[in-house]
């Protein structure tokens, strides 16, 4: 299984307190549905349209304790959005177009970073659509792309009240943008982690305390 920093900064991050029932957009292959089983009571449907990553999901799940709470969906997201008529209190994403790992090797052909299957205006519009009143969708991404999504999504009113700024190392400028949104405006709380301290794998505090249920060691 591929696990990269994004999907298990989201995963450990997303608030699931209250979740019943939650919707990961793009799973991939499964860290973050995983995550939340972990972390909650909920049952999870899972979407993932490419097929090669929707078996590995199916099996990272079959091999889990939480194989009867977590659906893994093989469509696209769009398709899902047109024909189901459930409702979520907590909707995740990490999309796939930014699915490289924060701390991702230089080399990594951008053309990686970009897939066409699925809009930022895509995600706020199936979340208008399936969001519980008191819902909440969490999503990360890259500093510039999060500060338009909070534009757009207020547009759509889905308001912005939680965020997390992701710094790479000390005194560096944020490279991710963790967010939260509900249909209620509420006052915006605003902070900041910093992955790695000055070696690399040397991971900060804060880091290892919001992460530390899901990795075997540091």
């Amino acid at each position: 299984m591929k696990v990269g920093t994004d999907g298990v900064l989201l995963g450990a991050w997303a608030n699931c307190e209250n979740a019943r029932n939650i919707l990961d957009i793009g799973t991939g292959t499964g860290i973050i549905a995983l995550m939340l089983a972990q972390r909650s009571r909920a049952k999870i449907d899972a979407i993932e349209v490419d097929k090669t990553a929707g078996i590995q999901a199916r099996e990272n799940v079959e091999k889990s304790p939480w194989t009867s709470r977590i659906n893994i969906i093989n469509q696209s997201f769009q398709n899902y959005t047109n024909i189901t008529k459930s409702k979520f209190d907590l909707i995740v994403t990490n999309p796939p177009y930014f699915q490289n790992s924060l701390l991702a090797p230089n080399d990594k052909r951008a053309v990686a970073r970009h897939n066409s299957n699925l809009e930022l205006d895509d995600i706020i519009n199936g979340t208008n659509k399936m969001l519980t009143d008191n819902g909440i969708l969490s999503i990360i991404l890259p500093y510039l792309e999060g500060a338009m999504f909070i534009l757009k999504a207020s547009e759509k009113e889905l308001f912005c009240n939680r965020q997390t700024k992701v710094l790479p190392k000390p005194n560096h400028e944020p490279k991710r943008l963790l967010l939260e949104f509900t249909k209620k405006k509420k006052p915006l709380i605003e902070q900041e982690i910093i992955i790695e301290l000055n070696k690399r794998h040397e991971y900060s505090e804060a880091y290892k305390n919001l992460t530390k249920d899901f990795y075997l060691a540091f």
